[in-house]
């Protein structure tokens, strides 16, 4: 059996809404990481990945993204706990909301942050990694398109 877990590669122009795991976290505490959490039992539901989305992106981090969200890409792993886990990453344009920690025993800080200041930064993952390239990808992709 496999937790799911959604996360939201949140865009706001250049910048990615990036949270820093508290180190009271059970799994890659202290990392840079996207905002998201474990999808809820909600019984017969739909859009429950984007729903899950929103609610851990504004529960983390006080931001409000725009309705449409777009699927980037999905990984398993074993978290450091042994838990078996689906992680979804989706794409959101940020809509407002001032960006801040609102839990500190989940998130210690939060950062507007560009791609390469991610991918250079000394706290990300290769997961973290993977995810911003290809939500970057998909993000220049849908906008050349729209000019």
């Amino acid at each position: 059996m496999f937790v799911v877990n959604v996360e939201a590669a949140v865009f706001n122009d250049d910048k990615w809404l990036i949270i820093q795991r508290s180190l009271k976290e059970e799994h890659a505490a202290g990392e840079l990481s996207l905002a998201g959490g474990q999808v809820e039992d909600e019984g017969n539901s739909s859009d429950i990945l984007e729903r899950t989305a929103k609610r851990e992106v504004f529960e983390e981090t006080g931001v409000i993204v725009k309705d449409t969200l777009l699927y980037v890409h999905s990984t398993s792993f074993i978290s450091n706990s042994g838990k078996k886990v689906v992680d979804i990453v989706m794409l959101a344009e940020y809509e407002n909301g001032d960006s801040h920690s609102k839990s500190e025993d989940e998130v210690t800080d939060v950062f507007w942050l560009t791609t390469d200041e991610i991918m250079n930064h000394v706290n990300t993952g290769p997961i973290l990694r993977e995810s911003i390239k290809r939500a970057h990808l998909l993000k220049e992709k849908l906008y050349t398109k729209m000019i």
